[in-house]
């Protein structure tokens, strides 16, 4: 289910989820494991993979792990997954003349929580985007509140930012004085990134705001909850 899944797509309490302009149907947010919860703070860490020696082929699919752990007792995850070519049994979404996109490509985000993956419903192809290429600007900006239930309103819930290339991590406070640390991970090879953190059930968020490598806040958002 999702909240939104576009740059401060945020209404208030509710907003549609928009990734690029195309609808991702997010509905929670999820922490890396470098997004951290303070008070113990630590230092959140992203688990990449390596490049493959330039004797081998170049991979048709890579996944970057954007963030993991546990919350209210269950695990959770945020993965980025970039397929170099269209796979098979995927259709490319009709833009508004009737035609179909003109991209060769494919990004997904995938959301897990408790061995869940959230928008399991919509099929092997939910919560995926068409890009073109490696370097596709329009899925940078985006940001979204993720979760099984209520469309990302309530429950437990994981917020996923897709931000600009000069975003570092982002922080998301919570009502009880939580502070969400995520550290931006980039899926190798391409532009396309991503910081996740979880949300406790029950727990309202009161700013989410991202910052650069220097500390400079970058934006200041209190449209989500």
């Amino acid at each position: 289910m999702a909240l939104s899944f576009a740059r401060k797509a945020a209404i208030a309490a509710v907003a549609v989820a928009a990734f690029g302009g195309i609808s991702f149907g997010a509905s929670a947010i999820a922490a890396t494991s470098g997004p951290t919860v303070q008070p113990a703070s630590a230092p959140v860490s992203v688990v990449a993979e390596r490049s493959a020696p330039a004797h081998q082929q170049v991979p048709q699919v890579v996944t970057q792990v954007i963030g993991k752990g546990r919350v209210d007792g269950h695990r959770w995850s945020v993965a980025l997954e970039f397929h170099r070519t269209l796979p098979k049994g995927y259709t490319l979404p009709q833009v508004s003349d009737g035609t179909t996109a003109p991209s060769t490509s494919l990004l997904c985000q995938r959301m897990f929580i408790g061995g869940v993956r959230i928008d399991h419903q919509g099929g092997p192809w939910a919560d995926c985007q068409p890009v073109t290429g490696t370097d596709d600007p329009q899925t940078a900006g985006g940001m979204g509140l993720w979760g099984s239930h209520d469309k990302g309103l309530s429950g437990t819930r994981l917020m996923v930012s897709n931000p600009e290339a000069d975003v570092a991590y982002g922080v998301v406070s919570l009502s009880d004085g939580t502070r969400v640390k995520a550290t931006t991970a980039t899926v190798p090879g391409t532009t396309y990134r991503a910081w996740a953190g979880p949300i406790p059930n029950g727990q309202t968020i009161t700013t989410v705001d991202q910052y650069d490598t220097h500390h400079h806040r970058l934006s200041h958002d209190t449209n989500w909850r």
